[in-house]
């Protein structure tokens, strides 16, 4: 990395999960599915965070950690006049607070947290599914195109901590425009 810039953060949540809970359950509703809220995740490089469901998944590789900043989901409630939501129903890994997280795609940075250093790739855009509607509140789905947070690739491995972090990162972030959504390529599908 050349130029770093600091960000004091807070890792609020760090959801560990073995198995899906939407994905391909468009008629059989939300699987009831072991979650852990962890006090710490261990995180491999090239592997993702031990224990979840995209771990070791070669589809998932570039993607297999994903980041949430906590203000979208605040800003989507108060659109929605709905909430507050839990973070959780997300199923987003790491949930942060203090950092927009879009800025980061196509970026190497690092979460420092409890004494350890996890380097990551933001790979690209985590996009929500349509439970979204039925998990969070009707039009959650579309409000979160765009502030659904980012997948990353696990460069170094360590362990996240909950609590207080900091965010090192190689472009300047303004914090104030954690809740705000980034424009999308607009989809090649009708």
């Amino acid at each position: 990395m050349g130029e770093n810039y600091r960000y004091d953060v807070e890792i609020l949540h760090l959801l560990v999960s073995p198995a899906h809970a939407y994905f391909g359950r468009a008629r059989d509703g939300a699987a009831d599915v072991p979650t852990t809220d962890a006090d710490t995740a261990e995180v491999v490089a090239g592997k993702g965070i031990v224990g979840d469901r995209f771990y070791g998944k070669a589809a998932h590789m570039d993607a297999a950690v994903t980041l949430f900043a906590v203000e979208s989901l605040e800003a989507i409630a108060a659109e929605l006049h709905a909430g507050p939501f839990d973070p959780l129903l997300t199923r987003r890994n790491v949930v942060l607070r203090g950092a927009p997280l879009a800025p980061l795609l196509g970026q190497d940075f690092v979460l420092e947290s409890g004494g350890s250093a996890v380097s990551l790739h933001g790979g690209r855009h985590a996009q929500p599914c349509a439970w979204m509607n039925e998990m969070l509140a009707p039009g959650a789905h579309p409000a979160m195109r765009g502030r659904g947070g980012i997948r990353c690739r696990a460069v170094t491995g360590g362990v996240l901590h909950r609590g207080p972090a900091v965010l090192v990162s190689p472009v300047p972030l303004d914090p104030s425009q954690a809740g705000e959504a980034s424009l999308l390529r607009p989809s090649r599908l009708p």
